[in-house]
């Protein structure tokens, strides 16, 4: 084989896929080739997981559904810029990592979070969220075939197809806990093969209608509870085989699941763009555990986030656009002038309407919003108070102190010892 120039390799890839790319010899970054502008590299929140993946191709699914593809490959020799061998003599650990890419980008107000978690500066931020948007969206399945035809070349004519592959993400993140995915499990039959000749052949109209008002309601407790005792599903043959049926089945729940949801407040463009992503992932899932267990997390998501929007308050249209609002600025100094305009109100008329409807005023509806963001930072990040404050927008440290300990009752501080586990 001729010697493998990395540098050359990343350019190109990157100039052809307008994706990122890294180039590493035996663990050790050896070159990089970004088409956009990143200030911060988005890999580090899963670099350790990322490098461990050890098959010739494989890759790893974010909680935000962005995807990284992996090629491993052991090459005799490698050109160093372009010029002359490296003088190892042994065959070195060659691994190509490019990513992030999804078919749908996640949001503004995901992605500033996602600046924040890897330590952004604030005012590198924008230049942060237009280079993530900046990327070519690319399904799962063509960035894989991609690699699978480098690893063709690089891995001595090997020919892998995308049911070969294996997917790489924390089960945490599509399981809550052991006792949830055993819930699951009572919602769907674990044996697909299972024979019941008592059965009904179809009784999928009274668990839709069930699933469908507790994602409408956005009562998540009502969900888990039905799940624990809910009885299997058994819905048509829509398939010749049992995988494509599971995935058809579950891409028949996501549709249904994105209209419960839009009838209960969440915007039709975060709905959509939640349930494309839960199908896309699908079409990935090879094993039958794991279409079911992200089901169920589908179900709660969607189920979580009409929550949001309903949480203490009576639902109006004019609540929900509010809630909707914040829900896409939480990491701004929210205006109650800029929103207004966006609802194209004065701001007493809205102020004073939303009031009448809520019985809250927008400013401790706000502030509640934002306090509730804090408590899900402090609990399931390390970031610092200080970073927390700065990141919803606060002025200062002792405001969001004052602000937090005004709706939770102690402090930023108290709150994270509490919940340490």
């Amino acid at each position: 084989m001729n010697a493998f120039d990395p540098e050359y390799l990343a350019r190109s890839m990157a100039r052809l896929s307008g994706i990122p790319v890294r180039v590493y010899k035996n663990g050790a970054e050896l070159c990089r080739s970004f088409p956009v502008d990143l200030p911060r590299d988005p890999m580090e929140l899963y670099r350790s997981e990322i490098l461990a993946i050890k098959e010739h191709v494989g890759y790893y699914a974010t909680p935000l559904f962005h995807y990284y593809g992996v090629l491993n490959a052991e090459v005799d020799s490698y050109e160093a810029g372009g010029s002359s061998p490296v003088p190892d003599g042994a065959a070195c650990g060659i691994k190509i990592v490019i990513g992030p890419t999804a078919q749908i980008m996640a949001d503004e107000q995901k992605l500033r979070e996602l600046a924040f978690r890897l330590d952004v500066p604030k005012d590198e931020v924008p230049a942060f969220v237009e280079g993530m948007n900046s990327i070519i969206r690319l399904p799962a399945e063509t960035l894989l075939q991609m690699l699978c035809t480098m690893n063709h070349l690089l891995n001595h004519g090997e020919k892998l197809e995308l049911s070969d592959l294996a997917i790489h993400e924390s089960e945490q993140q599509l399981i809550k806990t052991v006792v949830e995915k055993r819930r699951t499990s009572r919602v769907y039959e674990e044996d697909p093969n299972a024979q019941n000749t008592n059965r009904q052949s179809h009784n999928t109209l009274s668990i839709e209608e069930a699933l469908m008002g507790i994602v409408r309601r956005g009562d998540s407790v009502a969900l888990k509870r039905w799940l624990a005792s809910a009885p299997a599903v058994q819905g048509g043959t829509i398939a010749g085989d049992q995988l494509r049926q599971m995935r058809n089945m579950f891409i028949v729940t996501a549709t249904l699941a994105s209209r419960a949801a839009i009838r209960g407040g969440l915007s039709q463009d975060d709905a959509f763009s939640l349930s494309d992503a839960y199908i896309q992932r699908v079409e990935l899932l090879a094993s039958h555990s794991k279409i079911l267990n992200l089901q169920y997390n589908m179900l709660l998501e969607f189920t979580e986030q009409v929550e949001k929007l309903h949480r203490g308050k009576h639902a109006t249209k004019l609540s929900l656009d509010v809630a909707n609002y914040v829900r896409h600025h939480l990491s701004e100094q929210i205006s109650v002038e800029k929103m207004a305009d966006e609802f194209f109100l004065s701001r007493p008329y809205l102020s004073a309407r939303f009031k009448q409807e809520t019985g809250s005023t927008l400013t401790d509806f706000i502030l509640n919003e934002k306090t509730e963001e804090a408590k899900r930072l402090l609990r399931y990040s390390e970031k610092s108070l200080s970073a927390i404050s700065e990141y919803l927008g606060f002025s200062s440290h002792g405001h969001f102190s004052r602000v937090f300990k005004r709706y939770a009752g102690i402090t930023p501080g108290e709150y994270r010892e509490q919940h340490r586990s």
